[in-house]
């Protein structure tokens, strides 16, 4: 065979392992259980704990009119109440949250201040020290970490605590669903999810005995004691990828963790074009590869094999009368848009974008090409005018 077929062939048998023996990464079915299933409404606690909501907010005045008033609206049975942390915006933030707590009512509201970071910190763990100090003042047995761009459904709340609750659960977390309006959203938004989910297999995370962790840092419910034990967010204060730092914090506390998707928990902020795309990805890409070039050498020979090599294999051996190498090529393109599709139906987006996913997945790999070499010319991650030139990733320990 050629050589050309031998990448093809390699790349499709990487495929049926992905599909079968990756934690079946590609299915969409880790959700909390819906509030009128009767299974769900025996398991709800006779006595409902007291939950602090805390949410770090940065120049959020564009999205907090969409997120926080859902909020504050929550249908729980016991006693509840929002802390938001104003960390150091610009635009009003502060005075806007106040402004939309008298005009909304609901629960009750508190906007706190914790000025700049100081140094070792990233901002929105500073944030969330300060944020997280105050609610445990108030003695709740859960704290609920939402960012300032996730609306929630009137029931998030009851849910989340509910499935800690019935579960003996001490992080529950879910994958906002995010923005898929825009062209660039639609191609771009459903594939993070899908390679975030490929890498950390959520059944692997949700099994007893767990093979991966990870957690979803837009909506993630806490038990408090669980926090202290995992001295958290002190013991992950210069993680830019907060939420898996946050999940192995709690396990190797000894906390159990539940991830999936959301249903009714969504993130409203727009990503309309690509280059805002584009630093959402390479702000954190070469942190989650522990800044380390052979881990970088890796994944991209890795994304080359698995995604790019189909298609032009099929192309090329079409075109070249390589038959075997255009069959495996087709092959492996069909299998990997198939496993797409489950996401897509999801977001909702039309099945004719499963076949694009290499042209994705090379935009990815562009993305954490240029997340290293940001990292290397001393700019790191750099977010709402900060930048952490060199920032830990998520460690292992």
């Amino acid at each position: 065979m050629s050589t050309l077929a031998w990448f093809a062939f390699a790349s499709l048998a990487v495929w049926v392992w992905l599909l079968l023996g990756q934690g079946f990464f590609w299915r969409t079915d880790q959700r909390l259980p819906p509030l009128r299933d009767d299974r769900h409404a025996r398991e709800e606690p006779g006595t409902w704990p007291r939950v602090v909501v805390v949410v770090p907010a940065r120049d959020e005045a564009g999205v907090l009119p969409l997120s926080l008033p859902s909020l504050l609206a929550q249908d729980y049975p016991g006693v509840a109440e929002v802390i938001l942390v104003d960390d150091g915006s610009t635009d009003g933030t502060g005075d806007l949250a106040v402004e939309l707590a008298g005009r909304c009512g609901g629960l009750p509201l508190t906007v706190a201040s914790p000025g700049e970071p100081e140094p070792g910190w990233t901002g929105k763990l500073w944030a969330l020290r300060h944020g997280t100090a105050l609610a445990r003042a108030r003695g709740p047995e859960f704290l609920l970490l939402t960012d300032a761009d996730i609306a929630h459904g009137p029931d998030s709340l009851r849910l989340l605590v509910s499935a800690a609750v019935g579960n003996d659960l001490d992080l529950v977390s879910q994958m906002a669903r995010l923005r898929a309006e825009s062209a660039w959203e639609r191609l771009v938004v459903p594939a993070f999810v899908y390679f975030f989910a490929q890498l950390y297999p959520f059944r692997w995370i949700n099994r007893a005995r767990p093979w991966a962790t990870a957690a979803a840092g837009g909506c993630v419910l806490l038990r408090t004691e669980t926090a202290v034990a995992a001295g958290v967010p002190e013991a992950i204060r210069q993680a830019v990828i907060d939420d898996v730092s946050l999940a192995r914090a709690v396990r190797r506390a000894g906390g159990r963790i539940w991830l999936g998707l959301a249903e009714r928990v969504d993130s409203v902020r727009p990503y309309p074009g690509l280059g805002e795309l584009w630093r959402m990805v390479a702000r954190s890409a070469y942190a989650q590869l522990r800044h380390s070039p052979p881990l970088l050498a890796g994944t991209v020979a890795g994304l080359v094999v698995v995604y790019l090599v189909p298609p032009v294999a099929l192309v090329a051996g079409a075109a070249g009368g390589d038959a075997p190498a255009a069959w495996a090529g087709g092959a492996a393109w069909a299998v990997m848009a198939g496993s797409y599709v489950p996401m897509l139906r999801y977001y909702r987006q039309p099945l004719w974008l499963a076949p694009l996913l290499p042209f994705t997945a090379s935009l990815y790999l562009l993305m954490t090409v240029d997340s290293a070499v940001r990292h290397h010319r001393g700019r790191g991650a750099a977010w709402k005018g900060r930048t952490y030139a060199r920032p830990e990733a998520a460690p292992e320990r």
